[in-house]
């Protein structure tokens, strides 16, 4: 499914990244929220 070119916007790379810092978020919300800012546009990459 690679390849679409689907980028996530900045308000929602913004609330992901509020909810990867939430304490109480599930297992499951911390991987979308993951997975959606790998989608996101700019940003810091891991090396």
């Amino acid at each position: 499914m690679a390849g679409k070119g689907k980028v996530t916007s900045s308000k929602v790379a913004s609330k992901a990244s509020k909810m990867l810092q939430d304490g109480r978020s599930s297992a499951r919300t911390r991987s979308v929220a993951a997975s959606a800012l790998a989608q996101a546009k700019g940003g810091k990459k891991a090396k």
